[in-house]
């Protein structure tokens, strides 16, 4: 059980949510001690997430680190979890984001309490998504995952900075939109959609598999009619690509990015929306092979307009969030075409997208938090000549940058390679067009963004004087995803042979290997 009888998985899961109980039995004028017991708490999962993937055996097929207690035998259900290789980098990626959020959200002041407390809850669920090996638990801990949102954004966020103009200007401002309570009840409203297909479609194999087991192991192993893998896959494929930022699906996105504030963004982009991917491959490829070749067409075509779509909306955005958001659709994109490829480089760039990009993006997250609270703009165009006030933040956002459009030597290369090279072995070769043009789009809007704010002239109208470069905790944020940028772009086989070792067998029991 576990490693070496420690029950691993399961002390990487809970300490933040130990770390939570222990934050709201700390009296509120503390929150010094609130902040640190955050660090600590996320720290620890970090550590173990290590430990973990470097005692991974990759010779070993199969999952690992298993643990299984029964908790209500009768329907079968059991508090079942281990890690293969797909969940251990996304379980990596989540403890890097979640430790490098509490020092980028270090002066949150406003009820810091409560927004820790939520936050380390809502990270617990993740990391319990990533390693359930139990569909009745996977759902729970998804949840989990996924209602912390609403309060997080509706208290601690911000509203868009967006000026109606226009015939519809009066209808936009009365309605709310752009404010952060319509963003975080259009997020709800959508995940709770999507969470009701996911619900029913995992009843529906529950029933399919003979009533008595929620076990993902045993439900690999029985055999599905084809008419229930064809309608289960796409009520997967519906409700975890509303978290995933499948178009068309994906307007809640956004919303929430922008109006989240700093730590929920970065988990909000950077792993949440690979939960829904993980799910889709998980679940949906994972447990129905002939419902994934009947909708794998239809799956990668979306796939591509995301990609560009995506990019096409990044360009034309002028605040800096809105910006990121949209290009976090285009990316995930990517991570959808690499899975619906079938191929093992397709779906082992898909997986490292999901771990790139998470890392990116909670670095550009990270920074327009930055960003804001010193300049109190997200105007692209109000800003310039920042790169001389603050340098450290942007080579920083210039790191992230370069990864997002794909340089060679960043993992965000590697991952998009791997991809391309995928979908041009799959049986839809075109896929790769949209999926290179999408890149140069990328590279247009990031390079514009990068050199309006940081590199180019100041403003004439000098709105921004002496702002402060990254200080004490924001450095530990930034230098520790830059650094795994780096690390994973010069030594991809660092996340690659883990992954390889879950892909392979997916492949072989799709029937698409190699």
């Amino acid at each position: 059980m576990g490693l070496n009888g420690v029950p691993i998985l399961t002390l990487i899961t809970w300490a933040p949510f130990a770390g939570a109980v222990l934050i709201m039995f700390t009296a509120r004028h503390h929150p010094l001690a609130v902040r640190l017991i955050a660090a600590v708490a996320t720290g620890i999962s970090l550590l173990l997430s290590v430990v973990v993937y470097v005692a991974y055996d990759a010779d070993a097929a199969g999952f690992q680190f298993y643990e299984k207690v029964a908790l209500v035998p009768l329907l079968g259900i059991s508090y079942e979890i281990g890690a293969d290789g797909i969940s251990l980098v996304l379980v990596l990626l989540t403890a890097i984001i979640i430790f490098s959020g509490v020092f980028a959200s270090w002066t949150v002041a406003t009820r810091s309490q409560e927004f820790y407390a939520l936050l380390l809850t809502l990270v617990t669920g993740v990391f319990g998504v990533f390693v359930s090996l139990d569909l009745f638990l996977f759902f729970l801990f998804y949840e989990l995952a996924v209602l912390p949102m609403y309060l997080l954004i509706g208290i601690w966020g911000t509203s868009a900075q967006i000026r109606p103009r226009g015939i519809f200007g009066w209808a936009i401002r009365e309605t709310g939109v752009g404010s952060k309570e319509y963003a975080a009840m259009k997020l709800t409203l959508y995940l709770l959609l999507g969470s009701a297909f996911i619900l029913v479609g995992i009843l529906a194999l529950y029933m399919a598999a003979g009533g008595s087991s929620f076990s993902f192991l045993e439900m690999e192993g029985a055999a599905f009619d084809p008419v229930v893998q064809r309608w289960v896959f796409l009520l997967f494929y519906g409700g975890f690509g509303v978290l995933a930022g499948i178009w068309p699906l994906h307007t809640w996105s956004p919303d929430g990015h922008s109006s989240a504030p700093t730590a929920v963004s970065m988990l909000h982009a950077g792993v949440l929306m690979k939960l829904g991917a993980y799910g889709i491959v998980r679940l949906g490829m994972g447990l129905l092979p002939e419902g994934t070749h009947d909708w794998v067409a239809l799956i990668g075509t979306i796939a591509t307009i995301n990609i560009i779509y995506g990019a096409l909306s990044a360009m034309a955005q002028t605040d800096l969030k809105y910006v990121i958001a949209y290009s976090s659709v285009s990316h995930m994109g990517i991570v959808l075409l690499g899975a619906a490829t079938l191929t093992e480089a397709g779906l082992n760039g898909s997986v490292f997208q999901m771990f790139a990009h998470g890392i990116m993006t909670g670095l550009f997250f990270a920074l327009v938090g930055l960003v804001y609270e010193k300049a109190h703009s997200r105007e692209i165009f109000r800003m310039g000549g920042f790169g001389r006030m603050m340098p450290g933040i942007a080579t920083a956002f210039t790191v992230g940058g370069l990864s997002s459009l794909g340089l060679p030597a960043t993992a965000g290369f590697v991952a998009e390679f791997l991809t391309f090279l995928g979908a041009w072995r799959s049986t839809h070769s075109w896929w790769l067009f949209p999926a290179v043009a999408g890149t140069f789009l990328t590279a247009v809007y990031v390079l514009r963004v990068v050199k309006q704010i940081f590199w180019g002239p100041a403003p004439l109208h000098g709105e921004f004087h002496d702002l402060p470069d990254a200080k004490g905790p924001e450095w530990v944020a930034l230098v520790l995803l830059m650094f795994v940028i780096v690390l994973f772009g010069m030594v991809p086989g660092l996340a690659i042979g883990p992954i390889d070792t879950a892909t392979l067998p997916l492949l072989t029991r799709l029937g698409a290997w190699p």
